[in-house]
């Protein structure tokens, strides 16, 4: 298991399997991350990994239509898009 703080959301913390994806995690244990489409469409879901970003998948073509290469490199991420594979702690 692996543990994703919402930062956020006041600290929240939650366990979760390996390779969960960031934002079905979110909804199901009440995160908070904001979303519309979930399906990498809208950016809505854009947060920042502020901690275990070495933990996270590669970044997916769908990620780069909405982040600049800018933002790429501080951490932003898409939830709807990312899957975690050790601790992180992310914001919005």
């Amino acid at each position: 298991m692996v543990q994703i703080t919402f930062l956020s959301n006041g600290g929240k913390t939650v366990e979760a399997p390996a390779n969960s994806n960031l934002l079905r995690v979110s909804l199901r244990e009440q995160g908070g991350i904001p979303f519309k489409c979930g399906g990498g469409l809208c950016g809505t879901c854009k947060c920042k990994v502020e901690a275990g970003r070495e933990h996270t998948d590669d970044v997916k073509q769908k990620e780069r239509r909405h982040l600049s290469p800018e933002e790429l490199a501080s951490g932003y991420r898409m939830a709807c898009q990312t899957f975690v594979n050790g601790n992180v702690s992310v914001s919005w």
